[in-house]
């Protein structure tokens, strides 16, 4: 009996592996000893001569197969089902179906199937209380959860790392930073040490809403803890302290950081280069690059686009252009964002050749936004070239590039147009393209 037992499981675990579920639950059936199909060469395929009793061996190969094509009630079915043929039921399988429980985000029954276990006499393990602790953290449950992990503190288990965290970025995602915050309290004071990550987590979630204070605060209250950073969170720190102006500190965290023995990223470097360009500092950011060569960071397209800009607002064209060049020279390609920091800057700086000279590099490469066009039109018209203002119009009018006459980009224009329908050297284009309906009369009454 049991070779041929051991034979049927097999050959049950086989059909499971192959996904013939169907065939797998004829057979489990047959071995049971029902009429299971109207089939009659089903019947004959699956024709068992002797009833043979079913092991949980067969119960947990067939439950998981179920499981895995989505056939969650009917695996719960044959579940309640073995006691009735005098089967045991095992912890795996009560862990297996609670976790699918979990994932199918149905608690309700993994709290009934949880209590069901314990009556039965099974401990619960750490992988039963997470599959549920999971549920409740994608649910954002908070008061769920700490039960939970309450109940994971009595019976010795720990939380997993990725559940609490996914709840804390959950939480900030809302805009519930506090409520992250006062749940990672309330961790410790079950006796749970969180992980960096959830605390990195909520102290993102904080300079995300702006509140930079608290983010410090959280920050310096692990430290004194006996946390150590990573790079990643002294990076969300700076990236606090540049959205709100606070260069200086992003700064002093930045010194932090490497006098702690941390090595700054790229990441690190283009945010502080960023926090500086915007707060009009422009040799502070061009210290921080010198700095980021120093310490063998190489810059990436991000760095020199930031830069660049950063370089034209502050009235630095030619610098501008020398460091683009410098950014092709060492292998690093400019992106579309990089062209359009570099043809507005110029367009900024009024210089209209410069600014034609990158227009056509950038449209070799890729298609010139509406933007790009709407600058170039107004440069060329301030610059007194109505010629080659036209000329870009009629390219983006070719390429479908014209915008919607009532949006905000249509009004620079429509200005622009009307300028144009009044010189002498370009009217007569104008109401040509108006007279093929290629511009809206709107624009040009």
């Amino acid at each position: 009996m049991e070779a041929r037992i051991l034979l049927y499981n097999s050959i049950l675990n086989g059909l499971v592996r192959s996904k013939s579920v169907d065939k797998a639950y004829y057979l489990l059936c047959a071995m049971m000893g029902d009429n299971y199909t109207d089939d009659v060469q089903v019947d004959k395929f699956f024709m068992v001569k002797e009833m043979v009793r079913l092991d949980t061996t067969s119960f947990s190969i067939f439950i998981d197969g179920l499981c895995n094509t989505g056939k969650l009630d009917l695996a719960l079915s044959l579940f309640g089902d073995m006691v009735q043929i005098g089967c045991k039921q095992n912890i795996c399988l009560y862990n297996n179906l609670i976790d699918r429980l979990s994932n199918s985000d149905r608690l309700e029954e993994c709290y009934l199937l949880l209590k069901e276990m314990k009556r039965s006499g099974f401990r619960p393990t750490p992988f039963t209380h997470n599959s549920i602790f999971g549920c409740l953290c994608r649910r954002v449950d908070v008061a769920g959860a700490l039960d939970m992990v309450r109940e994971m503190r009595v019976h010795g288990h720990d939380p997993w790392i990725k559940n609490y965290t996914f709840l804390v970025k959950q939480l900030c995602k809302q805009k519930r930073s506090a409520e992250a915050c006062n749940f990672l309290a309330e961790m410790v004071q079950e006796g749970f040490v969180p992980d960096i990550v959830a605390y990195s987590a909520a102290i993102d979630g904080f300079v995300k809403i702006k509140a930079v204070n608290q983010a410090l605060e959280m920050f310096r209250d692990i430290c004194g803890r006996g946390y150590c950073p990573d790079v990643v969170a002294y990076n969300t720190l700076i990236n606090g302290f540049c959205k709100v102006k606070r260069i200086s500190e992003a700064h002093d965290v930045l010194d932090e950081m490497v006098a702690k023995g941390l090595v700054p990223s790229v990441v690190t470097y283009n945010l502080l280069i960023d926090g500086w360009c915007k707060h009009g500092d422009i040799d502070q950011a061009l210290n921080c690059l010198s700095r980021m060569v120093g310490m063998e960071r190489e810059p990436n397209v991000i760095t020199y686009t930031t830069l660049i800009d950063g370089l034209c607002n502050a009235g630095k064209p030619d610098d501008a252009i020398h460091l683009w060049n410098e950014m092709k020279g060492k292998g690093c390609s400019p992106n579309r964002i990089s062209f359009i920091a570099l043809i507005h800057g110029l367009c900024k700086c009024g210089l209209p050749d410069s600014v034609l000279l990158y227009f056509r590099k950038m449209a070799k490469t890729e298609m010139p936004d509406t933007i790009i066009y709407v600058a170039l039109v107004n440069l060329f018209i301030s610059n007194e070239k109505p010629t080659l203002a036209f000329e870009i119009l009629k390219e983006m009018v070719d390429n479908e590039k014209f915008p919607n006459p009532l949006d905000k980009k249509g009004l620079p224009l429509r200005e622009a147009i009307l300028e144009l329908a009044e010189d002498a050297n370009t009217s007569s284009n104008i109401k040509n393209l108006i007279a093929e309906g290629r511009i809206p009369a709107i624009v040009c009454p």
